[in-house]
Protein backbone atom coordinates (compact mmCIF):
# COMPACT_ATOMS: atom_id res chain seq x y z
CA UNK A 1 0.00 0.00 0.00
CA UNK A 2 2.70 2.68 -1.02
CA UNK A 3 2.63 5.38 -3.08
CA UNK A 4 4.41 7.29 -5.34
CA UNK A 5 5.20 10.70 -4.49
CA UNK A 6 6.91 12.43 -7.32
CA UNK A 7 4.96 10.64 -10.55
CA UNK A 8 3.51 12.89 -13.13
CA UNK A 9 3.62 15.76 -11.05
CA UNK A 10 4.97 18.25 -13.06
CA UNK A 11 2.96 17.97 -16.58
CA UNK A 12 0.12 18.03 -14.02
CA UNK A 13 1.27 21.19 -12.30
CA UNK A 14 2.10 23.03 -16.00
CA UNK A 15 -2.24 22.28 -17.25
CA UNK A 16 -2.87 23.75 -13.88
CA UNK A 17 -1.66 26.85 -14.67
CA UNK A 18 -2.82 27.13 -17.81
CA UNK A 19 -6.22 26.24 -16.97
CA UNK A 20 -5.85 29.24 -14.25
CA UNK A 21 -4.04 31.32 -17.09
CA UNK A 22 -7.31 30.33 -19.02
CA UNK A 23 -9.75 31.58 -16.44
CA UNK A 24 -7.98 34.76 -15.56
CA UNK A 25 -8.53 35.66 -19.32
CA UNK A 26 -11.50 34.34 -19.49
CA UNK A 27 -12.90 36.66 -16.17
CA UNK A 28 -11.37 39.63 -17.32
CA UNK A 29 -14.43 41.56 -16.94
CA UNK A 30 -15.38 42.73 -12.89
CA UNK A 31 -17.99 39.43 -11.22
CA UNK A 32 -20.58 42.55 -11.10
CA UNK A 33 -20.50 43.77 -14.80
CA UNK A 34 -20.45 39.58 -15.54
CA UNK A 35 -23.01 38.23 -13.09
CA UNK A 36 -25.80 39.38 -15.39
CA UNK A 37 -24.73 37.78 -18.16
CA UNK A 38 -23.75 34.16 -16.89
CA UNK A 39 -25.63 31.23 -17.12
CA UNK A 40 -25.95 30.18 -13.41
CA UNK A 41 -27.57 34.02 -12.95
CA UNK A 42 -29.82 32.84 -15.98
CA UNK A 43 -30.82 29.02 -14.37
CA UNK A 44 -31.22 30.66 -10.96
CA UNK A 45 -34.09 33.64 -12.30
CA UNK A 46 -35.48 30.57 -13.96
CA UNK A 47 -35.66 28.70 -10.77
CA UNK A 48 -37.21 31.46 -9.28
CA UNK A 49 -39.64 32.26 -11.95
CA UNK A 50 -40.93 27.98 -12.32
CA UNK A 51 -41.15 28.05 -8.09
CA UNK A 52 -44.31 29.83 -8.54
CA UNK A 53 -46.41 27.58 -10.40
CA UNK A 54 -45.20 24.65 -8.54
CA UNK A 55 -45.46 26.65 -5.12
CA UNK A 56 -49.19 27.06 -6.39
CA UNK A 57 -49.74 23.26 -7.22
CA UNK A 58 -48.10 21.90 -4.41
CA UNK A 59 -49.29 23.84 -1.89
CA UNK A 60 -53.00 23.05 -3.35
CA UNK A 61 -52.77 19.91 -3.11
CA UNK A 62 -51.08 19.35 0.02
CA UNK A 63 -53.58 21.98 2.16
CA UNK A 64 -56.83 20.28 -0.38
CA UNK A 65 -55.76 16.73 0.64
CA UNK A 66 -54.75 17.05 4.02
CA UNK A 67 -57.88 18.84 4.63
CA UNK A 68 -60.08 16.14 3.24
CA UNK A 69 -58.16 13.88 4.79
CA UNK A 70 -58.35 15.37 8.20
CA UNK A 71 -62.31 15.64 7.72
CA UNK A 72 -62.53 12.38 7.41
CA UNK A 73 -60.39 10.92 10.07
CA UNK A 74 -63.85 10.11 11.88
CA UNK A 75 -64.22 7.29 9.67
CA UNK A 76 -61.89 4.89 8.19
CA UNK A 77 -61.53 7.13 5.02
CA UNK A 78 -59.45 9.73 6.14
CA UNK A 79 -56.52 7.00 6.66
CA UNK A 80 -55.98 6.34 3.18
CA UNK A 81 -56.50 9.89 1.92
CA UNK A 82 -53.89 11.04 4.13
CA UNK A 83 -51.39 8.42 3.33
CA UNK A 84 -52.21 9.86 0.10
CA UNK A 85 -51.73 13.00 0.59
CA UNK A 86 -48.29 12.27 2.33
CA UNK A 87 -47.14 10.23 -0.68
CA UNK A 88 -47.94 12.84 -3.01
CA UNK A 89 -45.75 15.21 -1.27
CA UNK A 90 -42.80 12.94 -1.36
CA UNK A 91 -43.51 12.81 -5.22
CA UNK A 92 -43.59 16.44 -5.32
CA UNK A 93 -40.49 16.33 -3.24
CA UNK A 94 -38.49 14.39 -6.55
CA UNK A 95 -39.76 16.32 -8.95
CA UNK A 96 -38.44 19.79 -6.59
CA UNK A 97 -35.26 17.76 -6.07
CA UNK A 98 -35.10 17.10 -9.57
CA UNK A 99 -34.96 21.02 -10.79
CA UNK A 100 -32.63 22.37 -7.89
CA UNK A 101 -30.04 19.72 -9.37
CA UNK A 102 -30.74 20.74 -12.76
CA UNK A 103 -30.90 24.45 -12.38
CA UNK A 104 -29.12 25.07 -8.55
CA UNK A 105 -26.75 22.47 -8.99
CA UNK A 106 -28.12 21.18 -5.94
CA UNK A 107 -27.45 17.53 -5.29
CA UNK A 108 -29.27 16.12 -2.17
CA UNK A 109 -29.47 12.30 -2.22
CA UNK A 110 -32.97 10.62 -1.91
CA UNK A 111 -34.26 10.26 1.40
CA UNK A 112 -34.56 6.91 3.05
CA UNK A 113 -37.34 4.28 1.85
CA UNK A 114 -40.44 3.77 3.73
CA UNK A 115 -39.79 0.59 5.67
CA UNK A 116 -42.80 -1.35 5.98
CA UNK A 117 -42.38 -4.57 8.09
CA UNK A 118 -45.38 -6.24 5.97
CA UNK A 119 -46.61 -6.51 2.65
CA UNK A 120 -50.02 -4.95 1.60
CA UNK A 121 -51.95 -1.65 1.69
CA UNK A 122 -52.48 -1.00 5.58
CA UNK A 123 -48.57 -2.20 6.01
CA UNK A 124 -47.77 0.74 3.37
CA UNK A 125 -50.27 3.29 4.93
CA UNK A 126 -48.78 3.15 8.28
CA UNK A 127 -44.92 3.61 6.81
CA UNK A 128 -46.39 6.38 5.11
CA UNK A 129 -47.77 7.85 8.28
CA UNK A 130 -45.10 6.99 10.53
CA UNK A 131 -41.87 8.51 8.06
CA UNK A 132 -40.71 11.64 9.40
CA UNK A 133 -39.82 12.31 5.72
CA UNK A 134 -43.48 12.18 4.56
CA UNK A 135 -44.25 14.61 7.49
CA UNK A 136 -41.27 17.13 6.12
CA UNK A 137 -42.10 16.89 2.69
CA UNK A 138 -45.52 18.05 3.46
CA UNK A 139 -44.05 20.90 5.20
CA UNK A 140 -42.40 21.73 2.33
CA UNK A 141 -45.29 22.01 0.35
CA UNK A 142 -46.51 23.98 2.28
CA UNK A 143 -43.68 26.44 3.54
CA UNK A 144 -42.17 26.60 -0.35
CA UNK A 145 -45.48 28.50 -1.72
CA UNK A 146 -45.46 31.75 0.41
CA UNK A 147 -41.64 31.82 0.07
CA UNK A 148 -41.76 31.32 -4.36
CA UNK A 149 -44.54 34.15 -4.16
CA UNK A 150 -42.21 36.66 -2.37
CA UNK A 151 -38.84 35.47 -4.51
CA UNK A 152 -40.80 35.55 -7.81
CA UNK A 153 -42.36 39.16 -7.07
CA UNK A 154 -38.39 40.47 -5.94
CA UNK A 155 -36.98 39.13 -8.44
CA UNK A 156 -38.64 39.96 -11.18
CA UNK A 157 -39.40 43.21 -10.52
CA UNK A 158 -35.85 43.64 -9.79
CA UNK A 159 -35.15 42.22 -13.18
CA UNK A 160 -37.84 44.08 -14.84
CA UNK A 161 -36.79 47.27 -13.73
CA UNK A 162 -33.42 47.47 -14.12
CA UNK A 163 -33.77 46.35 -17.70
CA UNK A 164 -36.26 48.98 -18.48
CA UNK A 165 -34.33 51.67 -16.79
CA UNK A 166 -30.83 50.16 -18.24
CA UNK A 167 -32.53 50.83 -22.14
CA UNK A 168 -34.68 53.97 -21.26
CA UNK A 169 -32.38 55.29 -23.81
CA UNK A 170 -33.59 53.22 -26.77
CA UNK A 171 -36.88 53.83 -25.74
CA UNK A 172 -37.77 56.76 -24.99
CA UNK A 173 -38.47 58.16 -28.83
CA UNK A 174 -41.89 55.96 -27.65
CA UNK A 175 -43.51 58.67 -25.42
CA UNK A 176 -43.07 61.66 -27.42
CA UNK A 177 -43.87 59.92 -30.79
CA UNK A 178 -46.73 58.04 -30.10
CA UNK A 179 -47.87 58.02 -26.11
CA UNK A 180 -48.52 62.28 -26.63
CA UNK A 181 -45.96 63.40 -22.96
CA UNK A 182 -42.12 64.33 -23.16
CA UNK A 183 -40.69 61.43 -21.54
CA UNK A 184 -41.56 58.57 -18.57
CA UNK A 185 -43.41 60.82 -15.99
CA UNK A 186 -41.65 60.18 -12.81
CA UNK A 187 -44.08 62.77 -10.80
CA UNK A 188 -46.93 64.35 -11.70
CA UNK A 189 -50.23 66.45 -9.97
CA UNK A 190 -52.70 68.94 -11.24
CA UNK A 191 -50.78 71.74 -10.79
CA UNK A 192 -47.16 69.80 -12.42
CA UNK A 193 -45.71 66.76 -13.68
CA UNK A 194 -41.92 65.72 -14.02
CA UNK A 195 -40.70 63.91 -16.89
CA UNK A 196 -37.58 62.13 -17.64
CA UNK A 197 -36.73 63.82 -20.94
CA UNK A 198 -33.56 65.42 -21.08
CA UNK A 199 -30.24 63.86 -21.75
CA UNK A 200 -29.38 64.07 -18.44
CA UNK A 201 -32.14 62.92 -16.83
CA UNK A 202 -31.71 60.39 -19.66
CA UNK A 203 -27.94 59.48 -18.73
CA UNK A 204 -28.99 59.49 -14.98
CA UNK A 205 -31.87 57.13 -15.72
CA UNK A 206 -29.78 54.47 -17.57
CA UNK A 207 -27.33 54.36 -14.71
CA UNK A 208 -29.90 53.73 -12.42
CA UNK A 209 -31.37 50.89 -14.54
CA UNK A 210 -27.01 49.61 -14.39
CA UNK A 211 -26.68 49.37 -11.07
CA UNK A 212 -30.49 47.23 -10.40
CA UNK A 213 -29.74 45.27 -13.04
CA UNK A 214 -25.81 43.99 -11.58
CA UNK A 215 -27.51 43.86 -8.25
CA UNK A 216 -30.17 41.93 -9.56
CA UNK A 217 -27.94 38.75 -10.05
CA UNK A 218 -26.85 38.46 -6.38
CA UNK A 219 -30.38 39.08 -4.95
CA UNK A 220 -31.80 36.30 -6.81
CA UNK A 221 -28.63 34.55 -5.52
CA UNK A 222 -29.31 35.03 -2.15
CA UNK A 223 -32.91 34.73 -2.46
CA UNK A 224 -32.11 30.84 -3.97
CA UNK A 225 -29.72 29.86 -1.61
CA UNK A 226 -33.18 30.10 1.27
CA UNK A 227 -34.59 27.28 -1.86
CA UNK A 228 -31.29 25.19 -1.36
CA UNK A 229 -31.45 25.35 2.32
CA UNK A 230 -34.93 24.27 2.24
CA UNK A 231 -34.19 21.65 -0.52
CA UNK A 232 -31.08 20.00 1.74
CA UNK A 233 -33.13 20.22 5.15
CA UNK A 234 -36.88 18.88 3.97
CA UNK A 235 -36.37 17.20 0.49
CA UNK A 236 -33.18 14.81 1.64
CA UNK A 237 -32.52 12.15 4.41
CA UNK A 238 -32.70 13.30 8.08
CA UNK A 239 -29.13 13.42 10.13
CA UNK A 240 -30.37 10.11 11.65
CA UNK A 241 -30.99 8.32 8.28
CA UNK A 242 -27.52 9.58 6.73
CA UNK A 243 -25.66 8.45 9.91
CA UNK A 244 -27.04 5.10 9.68
CA UNK A 245 -26.10 4.78 5.91
CA UNK A 246 -22.56 6.16 7.36
CA UNK A 247 -22.13 3.47 9.89
CA UNK A 248 -23.11 0.79 7.50
CA UNK A 249 -20.94 1.72 5.13
CA UNK A 250 -17.96 2.08 7.65
CA UNK A 251 -18.99 -1.21 9.13
CA UNK A 252 -18.43 -2.63 5.21
CA UNK A 253 -15.22 -1.46 5.22
CA UNK A 254 -14.19 -2.29 8.26
CA UNK A 255 -15.39 -6.05 7.43
CA UNK A 256 -13.52 -5.67 4.42
CA UNK A 257 -10.54 -4.85 5.47
CA UNK A 258 -10.43 -7.35 8.55
CA UNK A 259 -10.82 -9.97 5.24
CA UNK A 260 -8.21 -8.59 3.30
CA UNK A 261 -5.92 -8.70 6.65
CA UNK A 262 -6.98 -12.29 7.69
CA UNK A 263 -6.10 -13.65 3.77
CA UNK A 264 -2.79 -11.96 4.07
CA UNK A 265 -1.81 -13.58 7.23
CA UNK A 266 -2.77 -16.81 6.26
CA UNK A 267 -0.58 -16.16 2.54
CA UNK A 268 2.07 -15.09 4.62
CA UNK A 269 1.77 -18.23 7.29
CA UNK A 270 1.36 -20.49 4.50
CA UNK A 271 4.18 -19.08 2.14
CA UNK A 272 6.60 -18.35 4.41
CA UNK A 273 6.55 -19.66 8.33
CA UNK A 274 4.89 -23.01 6.97
CA UNK A 275 6.58 -24.01 4.21
CA UNK A 276 9.83 -23.57 6.50
CA UNK A 277 8.42 -25.41 9.15
CA UNK A 278 7.55 -28.20 6.64
CA UNK A 279 11.19 -28.49 5.64
CA UNK A 280 12.42 -28.47 8.53
CA UNK A 281 10.34 -31.40 9.89
CA UNK A 282 11.58 -33.55 6.76
CA UNK A 283 15.47 -32.56 7.24
CA UNK A 284 14.58 -33.37 11.16
CA UNK A 285 13.52 -36.65 10.16
CA UNK A 286 16.14 -37.27 7.80
CA UNK A 287 18.97 -36.33 9.86
CA UNK A 288 17.53 -39.03 12.16
CA UNK A 289 18.07 -41.95 9.89
CA UNK A 290 21.62 -40.79 9.51
CA UNK A 291 22.30 -40.19 12.80
CA UNK A 292 23.47 -43.88 13.78
CA UNK A 293 24.89 -43.68 9.60
CA UNK A 294 26.52 -41.17 9.24
CA UNK A 295 26.55 -39.04 12.43
CA UNK A 296 28.54 -35.89 10.05
CA UNK A 297 26.27 -35.82 7.78
CA UNK A 298 23.48 -36.01 10.38
CA UNK A 299 24.74 -33.00 12.40
CA UNK A 300 25.01 -30.48 9.44
CA UNK A 301 21.18 -31.15 8.88
CA UNK A 302 20.38 -30.44 12.15
CA UNK A 303 22.69 -27.49 12.29
CA UNK A 304 20.83 -26.50 8.50
CA UNK A 305 17.82 -26.61 10.53
CA UNK A 306 18.64 -24.56 13.29
CA UNK A 307 19.11 -21.69 10.66
CA UNK A 308 15.81 -22.58 9.28
CA UNK A 309 14.01 -22.32 12.88
CA UNK A 310 16.07 -18.99 13.21
CA UNK A 311 14.55 -17.87 9.89
CA UNK A 312 11.07 -18.60 10.59
CA UNK A 313 11.49 -17.84 14.07
CA UNK A 314 11.95 -14.04 12.63
CA UNK A 315 9.06 -14.72 10.11
CA UNK A 316 6.98 -14.85 13.24
CA UNK A 317 7.95 -12.49 14.65
CA UNK A 318 7.80 -9.79 11.44
CA UNK A 319 4.01 -11.18 11.35
CA UNK A 320 3.19 -10.83 15.11
CA UNK A 321 4.10 -6.89 14.81
CA UNK A 322 2.47 -6.45 11.39
CA UNK A 323 -0.56 -7.52 13.28
CA UNK A 324 -0.09 -5.83 16.49
CA UNK A 325 3.64 -4.96 17.81
CA UNK A 326 4.05 -6.09 21.53
CA UNK A 327 5.92 -2.83 22.43
CA UNK A 328 2.70 -1.06 21.18
CA UNK A 329 0.74 -3.05 23.82
CA UNK A 330 3.44 -3.03 26.29
CA UNK A 331 5.17 0.38 26.34
CA UNK A 332 2.21 2.74 23.92
CA UNK A 333 2.53 4.71 21.35
CA UNK A 334 5.86 6.69 21.93
CA UNK A 335 7.84 3.52 22.18
CA UNK A 336 6.23 1.51 19.09
CA UNK A 337 6.29 4.37 16.74
CA UNK A 338 10.05 4.70 17.71
CA UNK A 339 10.41 1.35 16.99
CA UNK A 340 8.91 2.01 13.18
CA UNK A 341 10.80 5.40 12.81
CA UNK A 342 14.23 3.22 13.54
CA UNK A 343 13.24 1.31 10.69
CA UNK A 344 12.98 3.61 8.21
CA UNK A 345 15.47 4.65 5.48
CA UNK A 346 15.93 8.62 6.28
CA UNK A 347 16.36 10.09 10.22
CA UNK A 348 12.86 10.27 11.51
CA UNK A 349 11.99 12.47 14.47
CA UNK A 350 9.18 11.26 16.78
CA UNK A 351 7.76 13.35 19.26
CA UNK A 352 4.31 11.83 20.98
CA UNK A 353 2.29 14.45 23.81
CA UNK A 354 0.00 11.93 25.70
CA UNK A 355 -0.74 12.24 28.88
CA UNK A 356 -2.66 9.21 28.72
CA UNK A 357 -3.06 6.17 26.62
CA UNK A 358 -5.89 5.94 23.82
CA UNK A 359 -7.98 2.73 23.76
CA UNK A 360 -6.32 -0.15 22.14
CA UNK A 361 -8.20 0.21 18.98
CA UNK A 362 -7.17 3.53 18.19
CA UNK A 363 -3.94 2.92 19.52
CA UNK A 364 -3.45 0.28 16.60
CA UNK A 365 -4.97 2.63 13.81
CA UNK A 366 -2.50 5.39 14.97
CA UNK A 367 0.26 3.01 15.00
CA UNK A 368 -0.60 1.47 11.29
CA UNK A 369 -1.05 4.78 10.07
CA UNK A 370 2.19 5.86 11.15
CA UNK A 371 3.75 2.65 9.84
CA UNK A 372 2.25 2.74 6.19
CA UNK A 373 2.93 6.77 6.00
CA UNK A 374 6.96 6.16 7.05
CA UNK A 375 6.94 2.76 4.62
CA UNK A 376 5.60 5.36 1.38
CA UNK A 377 8.42 8.18 2.65
CA UNK A 378 11.18 4.89 2.61
CA UNK A 379 9.90 3.98 -0.75
CA UNK A 380 9.09 7.18 -2.89
CA UNK A 381 9.45 10.20 -1.36
CA UNK A 382 12.90 11.00 -1.58
CA UNK A 383 13.73 12.85 1.57
CA UNK A 384 16.43 13.62 3.92
CA UNK A 385 14.47 13.89 6.66
CA UNK A 386 11.12 13.33 8.52
CA UNK A 387 8.85 14.17 11.39
CA UNK A 388 6.11 12.21 13.42
CA UNK A 389 4.05 13.95 15.96
CA UNK A 390 1.08 12.71 17.97
CA UNK A 391 -0.84 15.09 20.96
CA UNK A 392 -4.37 14.92 21.52
CA UNK A 393 -6.62 17.72 20.83
CA UNK A 394 -9.69 17.95 23.53
CA UNK A 395 -11.25 14.32 22.22
CA UNK A 396 -9.44 14.23 19.14
CA UNK A 397 -6.20 12.29 18.86
CA UNK A 398 -3.66 13.84 16.29
CA UNK A 399 -1.05 12.64 14.42
CA UNK A 400 1.01 14.40 11.62
CA UNK A 401 3.83 13.22 9.36
CA UNK A 402 5.95 15.49 7.61
CA UNK A 403 9.01 14.81 5.66
CA UNK A 404 11.27 16.84 2.63
CA UNK A 405 10.67 15.22 -0.43
CA UNK A 406 9.18 15.55 -3.31
CA UNK A 407 5.98 15.63 -3.06
CA UNK A 408 2.75 14.56 -5.19
CA UNK A 409 1.12 12.59 -3.15
CA UNK A 410 -3.04 12.72 -3.92
CA UNK A 411 -5.38 10.33 -2.15
CA UNK A 412 -7.75 10.75 -5.41
CA UNK A 413 -5.31 8.63 -7.32
CA UNK A 414 -6.66 5.63 -5.85
CA UNK A 415 -3.17 5.09 -4.13
CA UNK A 416 -2.13 3.68 -0.40
CA UNK A 417 -3.30 6.83 0.79
CA UNK A 418 -6.86 6.38 0.12
CA UNK A 419 -6.51 3.01 2.01
CA UNK A 420 -5.39 4.54 4.73
CA UNK A 421 -8.72 6.75 4.43
CA UNK A 422 -10.87 4.45 4.42
CA UNK A 423 -9.71 2.60 7.38
CA UNK A 424 -9.62 5.94 8.99
CA UNK A 425 -13.42 6.86 8.14
CA UNK A 426 -14.43 3.65 9.26
CA UNK A 427 -13.68 4.71 12.74
CA UNK A 428 -14.71 8.82 12.08
CA UNK A 429 -11.36 9.70 11.75
CA UNK A 430 -10.17 11.80 8.78
CA UNK A 431 -6.74 12.22 6.71
CA UNK A 432 -5.76 15.61 5.05
CA UNK A 433 -2.90 15.37 2.77
CA UNK A 434 -0.90 18.34 1.82
CA UNK A 435 1.96 17.81 -0.66
CA UNK A 436 2.48 20.38 -3.47
CA UNK A 437 4.67 18.69 -6.37
CA UNK A 438 7.88 20.23 -5.27
CA UNK A 439 7.21 19.19 -1.45
CA UNK A 440 7.53 19.42 0.83
CA UNK A 441 4.59 16.85 2.20
CA UNK A 442 2.49 16.98 5.56
CA UNK A 443 -0.02 14.24 6.16
CA UNK A 444 -2.30 14.87 9.30
CA UNK A 445 -4.43 12.11 10.68
CA UNK A 446 -7.32 12.58 13.10
CA UNK A 447 -8.71 9.88 15.21
CA UNK A 448 -11.15 10.23 18.04
CA UNK A 449 -10.38 9.97 21.56
CA UNK A 450 -11.63 7.07 23.16
CA UNK A 451 -9.73 6.69 26.43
Amino acid sequence: MATEYGHGYGHRGGSQSDEAGAAGARHRLPAPLRAPFEARTWREFGYVLLGLPLGILMFTFAVTMVSLGAGLLITFLGVPVLAAALAGCRGLGSLERARARGLLGVEVAEPEPLRMKKHGAMAWMGAVLKSGTSWRHLLYAVVQFPWSVFSFVVAVNFWVYGWALLTYPLWFWVFPMYGGQDGLQLYGDSTHSIYLDNPFEITVTALVGALFTMATPWIVRALTTVDRVMVRGLLGPSRLATRVVELESDRGVVVDTAAADLRRIERDLHDGAQARLVALAMDLGLAKEKLTEDPEAAARMVDEAHGEVKTALQELRDLARGIHPAVLTDRGLDAALSAVASRCTVPVRVEVDLAARPAPAIEGIAYFTVSELLQNISKHARATRATVDVWRVENRLMIQVGDDGVGGADVAEGSGLAGLTERLDAVDGILVVDSPPAGPTRITAELPWRG
